[in-house]
């Protein structure tokens, strides 16, 4: 049903954070035209945290060492938050260059698998290929 998210970081900077996606965290893109450019993510999660409102959304990346992580933004001249142990995970934040907030995290937790992992372990190859329909004329 579903097969792949798509968030949208609104910006007063776009080229700016754009070209901080593209060259500092070298995230994969292609260019849908217009100066437009659509980003790739790794695998990602959703969780749901209570809150006494509604329609907050954060992005948080997801790595391995966020020590690391910081370190080789630091070597960029890009300040992170000092790291953070939340229990779940450890934690920093950085901001784009629009000053919009992005978090990094180490988690401690088990991790989902990704969608159509268990499909694919299960010997499953997805979705049947389906033959190109052509006009009759």
């Amino acid at each position: 049903m579903i097969s792949g998210a798509h968030l949208i970081i609104y910006s007063t900077d776009p080229e700016a954070d754009r070209s901080f996606l593209r060259d500092v965290l070298a995230l994969p893109n292609v260019d849908t035209g217009d100066g437009w450019l659509i980003f790739g993510l790794p695998p990602a999660e959703v969780a749901v945290h209570p809150s006494n409102e509604n329609g907050r959304q954060q992005l948080y990346f997801i790595c391995d060492d966020v020590s690391a992580f910081v370190a080789a933004m630091r070597r960029r001249n890009i300040d992170c938050e000092p790291v953070q142990d939340q229990g779940w995970g450890l934690l920093t934040q950085f901001h784009l260059p629009s000053g919009a907030e992005i978090g990094v995290y180490q988690p401690k937790h088990a991790r989902p698998p990704a969608m159509g992992a268990q499909r694919k372990s299960a010997g499953d190859a997805g979705p049947k290929a389906t033959r190109p329909r052509t006009r009759r004329r």
